[in-house]
């Protein structure tokens, strides 16, 4: 992959409407499924932004409605984030201020590791590499500006 686009303020970056597309790969089992939908990050009372994601989530052939909802609120160093789960609980750090961030997130006993790539003013990627007896997965997410 080339370079990095630097975002001085990750909140402000990721403010408005997105294009997501996922691949999801068990390497266990050798299934493949496909998420496409929109994520939006609007305004969150009291600061930070809602992240709302909607879509199809196809798993062997079988379509199916998928959501979920997180919270990003302002980090503790200027332009990074605190994600957390819809209620509260803490999922990762962000920090998009070189372009580039790992996380990590422990599940159980599985560990969910996390590359975010920042593309462009209107591009950036995940990465999550899922690890663990439960889950062996690779979920690659495209981000894509609307409007």
């Amino acid at each position: 992959m080339g370079e990095f686009w630097p975002v001085p303020d990750a909140l402000t970056y990721l403010a408005g409407r997105w294009r997501a597309e996922r691949t999801v790969r068990d390497l266990a089992s050798e299934g493949t499924g496909e998420f496409s939908g929109t994520t939006v990050f609007g305004p969150l009372e009291g600061g930070g932004l809602l992240h709302r994601e909607s879509g199809t989530f196809v798993w062997q052939s079988v379509p199916r409605p998928a959501e979920r909802t997180l919270r990003f609120l302002p980090g503790s160093s200027p332009g990074t984030v605190d994600v957390r789960f819809a209620d509260g609980r803490p999922f990762h750090d962000l920090d998009l201020t070189s372009g580039r961030h790992v996380a990590d997130h422990p599940c159980s006993a599985d560990v969910y590791r996390g590359e975010f790539t920042v593309l462009d003013e209107d591009h950036w990627r995940t990465l999550w590499r899922v690890r663990g007896p439960a889950k062996d997965l690779v979920l690659t997410t495209d981000y894509a500006r609307e409007g």
